[in-house]
């Protein structure tokens, strides 16, 4: 057997912005499979979209970062400018794949009675309705901004917004930017049945303003003609904050969202029907200067809005909806805390029901032996019910913290806005650790009884957030595990009073002994093995890109472990290379859930360590996040993620092999038995739930 090397590993690693763009393409590949039905495909669409906008505000904002910044030390401009050359010309690929694919998608909505059509192709009946649509719903949102030579109008553009560049030629020539509505008015307009209701027929909102267009600026300015087409600005999602200690967190994040709008642009995405002279103008009025960050496409812009694309046709056209399980556990009990005080319960999302989850903290609001709570948050709906109830809390006198993360990317403003909320109910609110995000995912409640404080807490892989738990698939673990939930307490201490000294021998907490712990039970797969015992590791996770934790797979991996991996995102290791990867195989999967838990399972010579925790195995989620990962204990709930996982390994409908071409092929079914795990872990989770309840 192989003996493990201490050497440094020379060889290369993907990119993780190439290997999310990989991940990007398995996305259209779900828009692409004929066996997803039409909705979905073309939802998917919207899907693949809203990842590549935020790709280019966050992924390659920050190569040109690095380019920018080039002559300071450790970087590497040659290197950054190859890779940006890789990143365009993956980007230029998977857009033509787009259109192609979009333009299969309304051929198969035609053949479902479904058509996407333009205004001059309606009779003219629709055109009746629709012009006089524009006038009484749409022209009061039309107010353009007429630009002038002699001034750069890039800081006017809200990059969450499209936008028509309008040229308007006659005597002279006008120029103006429009913004279409689509956030106050809806993208897709169903137009009335002329004759059979059997058809449905769909204008674009953006069509209808270009084929209007004239109506909106005609009594003001004198032209012959008139055209108009789309654009998007979309800027560098990272923004500074000044070090004036007197201001408080709460302004400064709110001068850093004020910030972003003004930010760089990464990214100019255009018709690519626009004549070059209106190019040239429009680059000169916008102030884009660098070549790359122009884009050229169709006609539309922000396609993310195709997320939620209407069935406007029949019910067979969408994903046949899977009704959330209840759980018996919960359910044996009218009280929650009795329920996990009898056992360490596990729930599943979407599989599950949140609803369980947020009657754990309702009932914890109002509940006469609850003393405190404590939450703490990095993402929550606009409309939360676990918000209201912590409100509800404070109201009945409970002690509520709760940790309000503020630099939730994209979510800031709305964090903003529950933190000042809390505070105004006389919640205590934390704002976090400054050099470190909270990413964690713990609720923890103190309770009397028979006169001594008893903990409860919940430890997930996701977010406390109604609409994703319907979406994302999660773990969520409630316990009542004495020094477990004594060791969640302290997290909230350590965030509070983070240079104090914790010991956890429980939780894995980054960024304390995340890290060694990890590589502790990697080191020890690979003694097992050189000792001739069983050793595997299973690994599932959103992204794989810490380079210390990839060198210690590969070491394992020469020393004999067997490694399996689900990784859903970037995935800089490269599986399948001889000598250093032999024993690593590697799949992604993409359906209709988005794949988002994070777990952990170490032979450990026949008796299994599960993990799950709110960390993936990248440098910021290990070093500069605070993460919480938990074992479970409970034997049967081990035997269940365990089961879970080998569901997803059996996979043979939406799987993906990770190789070391980054090819993004399905798993070969052969002569298996076609096996869809997200559908497969619904059936298996319901068998196990009546089996609870027949127990």
């Amino acid at each position: 057997m192989q003996a493990l090397s201490n050497d440094p590993i020379t060889i290369s690693y993907f990119a993780k912005e190439l290997s999310w763009l990989s991940f990007n393409e398995r996305v259209l590949q779900e828009a692409k499979d004929k066996s997803n039905p039409i909705i979905e495909r073309i939802r998917f669409l919207g899907i693949f979209s809203n990842n590549l906008d935020e790709f280019f505000r966050v992924r390659v904002a920050d190569v040109k970062r690095r380019i920018l910044l080039s002559n300071l030390p450790d970087t590497d401009f040659d290197e950054d400018e190859a890779l940006l050359n890789q990143m365009n010309k993956k980007v230029l690929e998977l857009g033509k794949k787009f259109s192609h694919i979009y333009d299969q998608i309304l051929m198969d909505l035609n053949e479902h009675n479904i058509h996407i059509k333009k205004p001059a192709e309606l009779s003219d009946f629709h055109q009746q309705w629709l012009a006089k649509y524009f006038q009484d719903q749409v022209l009061q949102h039309m107010c353009p901004i007429l630009l002038s030579e002699s001034k750069d109008y890039s800081d006017h553009i809200n990059d969450a917004l499209t936008y028509l560049f309008v040229e308007m030629r006659g005597d002279k020539q006008h120029h103006a930017l429009l913004e279409l509505p689509t956030d106050r008015l809806e993208r897709f307009i169903l137009l009335p049945p002329e004759k059979t209701r059997r058809h449905k027929t769909i204008v674009m909102l953006d069509e209808v303003v270009r084929f209007y267009l004239h109506e909106v600026f005609r009594n003001f300015l004198s032209f012959d003609s008139i055209e108009g087409y789309e654009i998007k600005l979309t800027r560098d999602a990272e923004y500074n904050l000044d070090d004036e200690i007197e201001e408080g967190l709460l302004d400064k994040m709110s001068k850093g969202l004020k910030q972003r709008l003004y930010a760089e642009p990464v990214r100019l995405t255009y018709d690519e029907a626009m004549p070059e002279e209106i190019l040239k103008v429009m680059k000169k009025r916008l102030g884009v200067t660098s070549q790359d960050a122009l884009i050229p496409g169709g006609p539309y812009r922000n396609f993310r809005d195709f997320i939620g694309f209407p069935n406007v046709g029949r019910g067979y056209l969408e994903n046949k909806p899977l009704p959330p399980l209840q759980s018996e556990a919960f359910n044996a009990y009218r009280s929650i805390f009795r329920a996990i005080s009898k056992r360490d319960i596990l729930l599943y999302y979407p599989y599950h029901t949140f609803n369980h989850m947020l009657e754990y903290v309702r009932q914890a609001a109002f509940d006469p032996r609850v003393t405190q709570i404590k939450v703490n948050i990095y993402r929550v709906a606009s409309r939360s019910r676990l918000m209201a109830s912590l409100i509800n809390a404070a109201k009945n006198g409970k002690k509520v913290t709760v940790m309000v993360e503020l630099k939730a990317r994209f979510d800031e403003q709305n964090n903003i806005e529950w933190a000042k909320m809390l505070s105004d109910y006389g919640i205590k609110v934390m704002v976090g650790i400054p050099a470190l995000k909270v990413h964690s995912k713990l609720c923890v409640v103190h309770r009397r009884e028979k006169g001594q404080i008893v903990k409860y807490a919940h430890i997930g892989t996701g977010n406390f957030h109604e609409k994703t738990a319907r979406i994302y698939t999660d773990f969520s673990l409630f316990t009542k595990h004495p020094e477990i939930c004594d060791e969640c307490d302290d997290v909230f201490k350590f965030i509070e009073s983070s240079y104090r000294p914790f010991n956890f021998k429980h939780l894995m907490i980054s960024p304390i002994n995340a890290r060694e712990k990890i590589l502790a039970l990697i080191d020890q797969e690979s003694k097992n093995a050189q000792a001739g015992k069983t050793a595997k590791i299973t690994v599932k996770v959103n992204n794989l890109v810490d380079k210390e934790l990839i060198d210690a797979l590969y070491n394992a991996s020469m020393a004999g472990v067997k490694i399996r991996m689900i990784i859903r995102g970037m995935c800089a290791l490269v599986p399948g290379l001889q000598r250093f990867s032999e024993n690593i195989k590697v799949i992604s999967v993409v359906d209709r859930f988005l794949e988002h838990p994070r777990v952990m399972v170490f032979e450990n010579d026949g008796n299994p360590q599960v993990y799950i925790s709110s960390a993936d195995w990248m440098t910021r989620n290990l070093d500069h996040r605070v993460e919480v990962g938990t074992p479970i204990y409970d034997e049967s709930l081990k035997q269940l993620i365990i089961d879970i996982l080998e569901l997803q390994f059996k996979d043979r409908a939406k799987a993906r092999i990770i190789d070391s071409e980054q090819k993004n092929l399905y798993v070969r079914r052969g002569n298996k038995k076609k096996i869809r795990s997200q559908i497969a872990i619904y059936d298996h989770l319901k068998k196990w739930e009546s089996n609870q309840s027949n127990t």
